[in-house]
């Protein structure tokens, strides 16, 4: 392994055989200032596949898929105390295998999906990933089971690498490239009439126990894609959108939440325009925007239809519109100006100062996966979940995607806010909503 004392190169060039250095980027600065034991920032990946893929070919296609993107293959580089960033080094090649085959036996898969939510990769070794091949005596065909730390990756570009892992098993060649995620729109002049200083609802606290578990806890589940009428101004994101916020009013009312009835939500939407070819950048790519709901809007009995319009007008003008990936005032945070441990410390206190002042939720929506994910005689992938963190204040995330003509939901909820019963409740309320949202409904 190369060492990680760097002197630098005649004229201010790297040293040879020294470890590419790469500033964090904003996105990855603040979610290192943050990151906690207590609520990991881990996203959890599961490709369900068939059959049973070979262990030595596995582990052989994914090591040459990091290859294939070096920008996974990076590690936190070590910093004395008045360093004034954070920088990761580009190893070249894993520190630790990232692969690993825990024994076929019962329960393997429930064990699985909490280490992803409790235990996040080290980012002191490279990549800061993992990946558990989950089998189990009753079930027939494998899971590929991901780890991925947040700071470093996030969903879709651990995704490409799985894609890329699937080419090389199976020993097939990439597919064209798929069109942009979203392609160019122009602004619409309509807006939520939500008054953007005005402090949104929470999720009202369930029945976590007396002594609920530090960390998060999540439910999975398998449901019809929504229909749209033939020439509908919406979208599939769009009426996940309505589902999840009729989800957490209804939730909010029938827990008896002060000013259920008066606060706007507002809802946190990734919105990713990456290529998802070969050349897809690797990293945290996404930005985040806020769609935001009256509390009128959301009342008994609302116009389901009327609603699906106007959200629907409010993301396109969203997601048209530039903006950093944290908006403007995360930039400021990270001017190298201090140390980043001092910066660390303001950024912390800022987030919990700002606790009130959170979105509602976050709502990640993949959409249909756009790779094949053949991985040979283990088949094709039959289902893919992904979860994103589910950390307070927010304390409750909605992700969803596509496989197969099937919604993939996976529910994920810090348990110091919710307890099981409460998210299965949840689960309950936004199946019934997002049927209502079907063109089928009406």
């Amino acid at each position: 392994m190369a060492t990680t004392q760097h002197q630098r190169a005649p004229g201010g060039g790297q040293p040879p055989g020294e470890p590419v250095r790469v500033p964090f980027p904003v996105v990855d600065e603040v979610a290192r200032h943050c990151a906690q034991d207590a609520e990991p920032s881990t996203v959890h990946i599961e490709i369900h596949l068939p059959g049973r893929v070979d262990e030595e070919r596995l582990r052989s296609a994914f090591a040459a898929a990091l290859a294939r993107h070096p920008r996974a293959l990076m590690r936190e580089r070590p910093r004395g105390p008045l360093a004034r960033r954070y920088e990761w080094e580009l190893t070249g090649h894993p520190d630790t295998d990232p692969v690993s085959f825990p024994p076929c036996a019962p329960g393997a898969l429930e064990r699985a999906r909490a280490g992803a939510l409790d235990r996040a990769p080290a980012l002191t070794a490279s990549p800061p990933l993992r990946l558990d091949v989950v089998r189990e005596p009753d079930r027939e065909g494998c899971v590929l089971l991901f780890t991925v730390h947040h700071t470093a990756l996030d969903g879709p570009a651990c995704l490409r690498l799985a894609a890329t892992a699937a080419e090389i098993y199976s020993d097939s060649p990439a597919p064209p490239s798929p069109a942009p995620a979203r392609p160019a729109a122009a602004p619409l002049p309509r807006q939520s009439r939500t008054p953007a200083l005005a402090r949104p609802a929470q999720v009202a606290p369930g029945s976590p126990g007396p002594a609920p578990v530090p960390g998060n806890a999540m439910l999975v589940a398998e449901l019809p894609v929504p229909r749209r009428e033939s020439g509908a101004p919406y979208t599939v994101n769009d009426q996940l959108m309505v589902a999840t916020a009729l989800t957490v009013a209804g939730w909010n009312r029938a827990q008896g939440a002060p000013g259920a009835d008066r606060r706007p939500l507002r809802i946190t939407m990734p919105v990713d325009d990456r290529t998802r070819g070969p050349e897809m950048p690797i990293g945290n790519g996404t930005r985040l925007v806020e769609v935001g709901f009256t509390a009128a809007e959301l009342a008994p009995g609302t116009d389901v239809a009327a609603l699906l319009r106007t959200t629907a007008e409010r993301t396109r003008a969203l997601k048209a519109q530039p903006r950093p990936q944290l908006g403007h005032g995360a930039g400021l945070l990270t001017v190298p100006l201090l140390p980043v441990a001092a910066r660390a410390a303001l950024t912390r206190g800022l987030r919990v100062a700002a606790g009130p002042w959170t979105s509602t939720t976050l709502l990640s929506n993949i959409g249909r996966i756009p790779y094949p994910l053949d991985f040979g005689d283990a088949g094709r992938a039959t289902a893919v979940w992904f979860s994103a963190p589910a950390r307070m204040p927010r304390g409750l995330t909605f992700t969803t995607a596509s496989t197969g003509g099937r919604l993939h939901l996976a529910l994920r909820w810090s348990r110091t806010l919710l307890g099981e019963r409460d998210g299965a409740r949840l689960l309950d309320l936004f199946t019934h909503h997002l049927a209502a949202t079907s063109s089928e409904a009406k």
